[in-house]
């Protein structure tokens, strides 16, 4: 190890020294960061550490204390997460770095310390007694009540324990994706799911970093840009160079955040004109990282919601209201007469009068714009107006992604005729939403990829004429299995169907 297990211990202690001196409601940045190269049983890797100290480099530009952890075997792993922990306190910022093999089993991930056992078909078990579990770090900061939990894993290499002559343990190298993360938590893969991270471009490329870390840290930097746009940004050029090389590397992310979070100053936008100053270097007590959303001044806890719902003749918007209602007016952009919804054949119980209508139409062609909504109460005062954004595209994808939660037994079917078909209709009738489709036959790992015709706004249920939306089998088929990747990149669960 070139840093010494005293060395970060001691810089755990340190930020628990800081924390007791500070106010206490003061919230900080804490981080740890590991990267393991010098694996003992499987093999080692090069950029691991690497990209460790850049990133604990680039977090301390952004005010975290930052503690950097090097090859560490497993209990120096709970060492330092144990310091991790006690440098936490409520309402923190806590940020979670790891570089090195990791590895999923049955869903779970699992990270690598430098002396995991080289193990062998139907050894699991020895693989998850000597691993950490992902999850379990999610659970340490979510009973420290850290307001803001960010991981992120550099992992997505090849099975570690793959070697000629033996048949691999059950598992995938790399990990699977968290879907189903708590509130205030956000996560970042160096790649999706079965895909592997590139370390270098090619054998001239002299970067210390992988493709992964070296974008990943220079967009967490950018001023002014959220979590979501840095995820985003970084998913972007990633695939654009591993593109350059022939490779697929899509980095993918999940976000349980409730507002936008900022690590180098608030948008300009929001801030109100003024220009974010810089973090401070040397202090963890820092304000805030969530970017405070200024509501216009007369908006109210019951500002109405707005739900998208998209058909064949166009637009449906659901007006979600609180307070008991007498009449619902709207208009689209500042300008221009309200008009009402009115009202529907039904008595509404807290007013004895008729429910307002709480839907209006709007045209399939209708522009990207600002709703404006009012109401009145049952007191008889307006209330309102109240913007609500009207975004198509991101409407459109919101909505058939819940579409295809809902409807997820009718993604495929079979039918004989001919011979054994498998239909994807129903996918590709919302295809607006799903980036990519991939089906295993006879095997629980989705390997091979669906085409889908282009998303077409004016009209995106409809399949094209052109397109062919089943897939010949064999005959001896007995099941499917599906997986979709949406268009925000994260990644369904792998479904399976039989005849």
């Amino acid at each position: 190890m070139t840093r010494t297990l005293r060395t970060w211990i001691a810089g755990g202690l340190a930020l628990i020294a800081m924390a007791m001196t500070a106010p206490a409601q003061a919230e900080k940045r804490v981080a740890l960061v590991i990267g393991n190269n010098d694996y003992r049983f499987v093999p080692k890797l090069q950029k691991a550490v690497n990209d460790a100290r850049t990133m604990g480099d680039t977090l301390k530009q952004l005010g975290f204390n930052v503690m950097v952890a090097e090859n560490l075997s497993r209990q120096q792993f709970s060492q330092a997460l144990l310091a991790f922990d006690n440098a936490v306190e409520p309402g923190d910022t806590a940020f979670f770095f790891y570089a090195g093999h990791g590895f999923e089993i049955a869903g779970q991930n699992f990270l690598l310390p430098t002396d995991v056992p080289a193990a062998t078909e139907g050894q699991e078990e020895l693989v998850r007694d000597a691993s950490v579990l992902a999850d379990r770090i999610i659970e340490r900061l979510q009973n420290k009540k850290a307001r803001t939990s960010i991981l992120v894993f550099d992992a997505c290499r090849n099975n570690p324990f793959e070697r000629p002559g033996t048949r691999a343990v059950a598992g995938g190298g790399g990990l699977a994706p968290m879907t189903q993360l708590p509130e205030g938590v956000f996560s970042v893969f160096s790649a999706g799911p079965r895909q592997t991270a590139l370390d270098r471009l090619s054998n001239d490329d002299a970067n210390p970093n992988s493709v992964f870390t070296r974008t990943f840290a220079k967009e967490l930097t950018q001023p002014g840009v959220n979590l979501v746009q840095v995820a985003q940004r970084t998913r972007r050029l990633v695939s654009e160079m591993a593109e350059t090389v022939h490779h697929k590397q899509i980095p993918v992310y999940f976000d349980q955040m409730v507002d936008d979070v900022f690590l180098n100053g608030i948008a300009s936008a929001i801030a109100g004109g003024a220009k974010p100053a810089d973090p401070p270097q040397t202090l963890a007590a820092l304000p805030p990282v969530a970017a405070p959303r200024l509501p216009p001044a007369n908006e109210s806890v019951n500002a109405p919601i707005a739900m998208f719902s998209r058909h064949n003749g166009g637009w449906t918007i659901t007006f979600s209201i609180v307070d008991p209602t007498l009449g619902i007016s709207w208009r689209m952009g500042d300008a221009g007469d309200f008009r009402e919804t009115g009202f529907m054949d039904v008595l509404d119980p807290r007013t004895r009068k008729r429910m307002p209508n709480p839907s209006i139409e709007l045209p399939a062609d209708a522009p990207a714009g600002t709703i404006q909504v009012r109401y009145v109460d049952a007191g008889g005062e307006m209330q309102g107006p109240f913007p609500i954004k009207f975004e198509p595209e991101a409407a459109l994808i919101r909505d058939q992604r819940k579409i295809l939660d809902m409807t997820a037994t009718s993604w495929l079917s079979f039918r004989e005729f001919n011979g054994l078909l498998v239909y994807y209709t129903h996918l590709m009738s919302y295809r607006c939403a799903i980036r990519q489709i991939r089906i295993g036959i006879d095997t629980a790992v989705p390997d091979k990829v669906l085409s889908l015709p282009a998303c077409d706004m004016k009209d995106p249920i409809a399949i094209p004429s052109n397109a062919t939306p089943y897939l010949k089998l064999p005959p001896s088929t007995q099941f499917v299995s599906v997986e979709l990747t949406y268009r925000d990149g994260s990644v369904s669960e792998i479904k399976s169907f039989r005849r």
